[in-house]
């Protein structure tokens, strides 16, 4: 599966973006697929993910503010982020999981700042 990100950008404090994942095959019967993200020196961390169900999980640090959903017909998952945050600063990567396998996509920058 190859993913291909975009979306991303530089936002004021309190704006909104929204990043797209798109696959290169039907995410019907992809198990999971989501966000993480990786600001300079930290560690990547899980930011969202969606299952195949639609149920959705997020980081307590974004949660209220960012909502992840998924259109099979289109193969793309995205993530409608607001409120933005200086914190919320990081490069964001698109990431599936299936039959025990997983794929990345290449990273989007995001930068809040005013």
């Amino acid at each position: 599966v190859q993913l291909q990100a975009s979306g991303g950008g530089l936002v004021q404090p309190g704006g909104s973006l929204r990043l797209s994942c798109a696959a290169s095959k039907s995410i019907f019967s992809i198990n999971y697929m989501g966000w993480y993200r990786q600001a300079p020196g930290k560690q990547r961390e899980l930011v969202a993910f969606i299952t195949s169900s639609g149920s959705t999980n997020y980081a307590d640090s974004v949660k209220g503010r960012f909502t992840l959903s998924r259109d099979n017909l289109k193969n793309t998952v995205y993530l409608q982020m607001n409120s933005l945050k200086p914190e919320d600063t990081a490069v964001y990567y698109c990431n599936a999981k299936e039959y025990g396998r997983e794929y990345w996509g290449q990273g989007t920058q995001v930068t809040v700042s005013s």
